[in-house]
């Protein structure tokens, strides 16, 4: 291949300096296999424990008990089956949602949803960066100005992992993940919780619907769970694979891919049920039903659990989550602008600039208000984020059901149905969410 030949075949590959260059298995035992597959589904089940995820927990389990456990198991549901999707198009075509977008759309639709899925991954940033700054002032009292100022320093952690090679981006958010689930495993020990009780709260009840106040928590659960960055994301970091080109070999990768981001999830659910029942037995007992600010709850855990053991693993596995986030939106952020509109930046400056668009309004509101504004400054990136999920979701269940894109590899018909009965829940409970958001206001 000539020099010309291969910077256009790698213009046409999404991220490219690590598409394809992880190895696979093609003999061996099952496991052998599947820990060649093991890593991307990782980085996807970050999205899923940030800390508008964590927000809504902890105010469901403060007011309602272990009720909401069975909402965050139903929309891990939904994440599952769309997280498979994504694996499924991004193997079948070789395609990326954002690319897969590009070929289908005309130039007009396909820079709208770009300029929309930039917007929600600024919104993802922002909300990390509040995170991570509320972390950092946990563990060690930098000031909230400073630490979001710190958080701008990831770009050098994040150009680091990628030139060590893909598997140790993977390694690292893998790492991280163990230190949060330990955390959390702790701390809801030291809790004590009922555990008669958190097994009925994986069981739907019919209060959810009929008490307006839990419905609207059990609303925000279920929209904060599925990100769209999340989608992008896992439909292009399945090709840091080398996989063989018959329907054969990406069948198997399908298989191997979508146990990889089942197993993540049910992790992500485990932390998320993990944070909700230790509101459930720590503040719900006790009569502490109004937590739902992170600093509030941090505060709260010495005195009612007697340890100051618990209020640093929770301040260290929310630092975790946001360095975690930091690595995926970044990946994120460089698939979608390559993806919708071809343009290919140094991944430094392309961090830089997404990195300082989410740093100016969280340092504004961080100075005028403090604290207390980083809490409205989440529920507003919430918003952003629940506005762009259509423009991923319905691309994406219209995609793995298009012949002439998938082959042979057309998502069962099951599973097509599903994401499209999972897809009009999720607008829907979205738009009602956001409806309420701005009535509220």
């Amino acid at each position: 291949m000539t020099p010309k030949a291969l910077r256009t075949h790698l213009q046409t590959l999404s991220l490219p300096e690590v598409n394809g260059t992880i190895s696979v298995r093609k003999h061996g035992s099952f496991w052998r296999k599947f820990i060649s597959f093991l890593g991307p589904g990782y980085l996807v089940a970050v999205g899923y424990m940030d800390p508008g995820n964590w927000a809504t927990a902890l105010a469901g389990g403060s007011q309602f008990g272990y009720t909401l456990l069975s909402i965050c198991l139903i929309s891990n549901i939904m994440a599952i089956i769309l997280q498979s999707l994504c694996a499924r198009l991004g193997i079948a075509t070789g395609r990326d949602l954002a690319q897969a977008c590009r070929d289908h759309y005309s130039k007009p639709v396909s820079f709208i949803l770009w300029v929309l899925a930039e917007l929600a991954i600024c919104a993802t940033d922002l909300a990390e960066v509040i995170g991570t700054a509320i972390g950092l002032y946990l563990l060690f009292q930098i000031p909230m100005e400073w630490g979001v100022l710190i958080t701008g320093l990831d770009v050098f952690l994040v150009l680091a992992l990628q030139r060590l090679g893909f598997r140790w981006v993977e390694a690292f958010i893998i790492t991280l993940l163990i230190v949060i689930f330990g955390c959390f495993a702790v701390q809801v020990w030291l809790a004590q919780p009922d555990v008669t009780g958190i097994l009925n709260g994986f069981i739907p009840s019919s209060e959810i619907i009929s008490n307006p106040a839990m419905l609207y928590i059990a609303l925000g659960i279920i929209g904060a769970t599925v990100m769209p960055h999340n989608l992008y994301l896992h439909s292009s970091i399945v090709q840091t694979r080398a996989i063989e080109k018959d329907d054969e070999s990406k069948k198997s990768a399908i298989r191997y891919a979508s146990m990889d981001s089942t197993i993540a999830l049910m992790l992500a659910l485990t932390v998320n049920a993990s944070i909700l029942i230790l509101a459930a037995a720590t503040f719900h007992s006790t009569g502490h039903e109004g937590i739902a600010e992170l600093q509030e709850a941090h505060s709260m855990l010495i005195p009612l659990l007697g340890t100051s053991m618990a209020a640093t693993l929770f301040a260290v596995a929310l630092l975790c989550c946001g360095l975690n986030s930091t690595v995926t939106a970044t990946l994120s952020g460089q698939i979608v602008m390559e993806g919708f509109i071809n343009i290919r930046l140094a991944p430094w400056l392309r961090r830089i600039i997404t990195r300082g668009i989410a740093i100016v309004p969280a340092m504004i509101v961080t100075i005028l208000y403090g604290q207390s504004g980083t809490a409205q400054l989440l529920i507003f990136s919430q918003v952003i984020l629940s506005l762009q999920l259509p423009f991923a979701v319905v691309p994406l269940v219209l995609f793995t059901r298009d012949k002439l894109k998938m082959g042979n590899l057309t998502a069962p018909l099951w599973m097509t149905a599903s994401a499209a009965i999972i897809a009009v829940i999720l607008i829907t409970l979205n738009i009602k969410m956001i409806w309420d958001t701005l009535t509220a206001l």
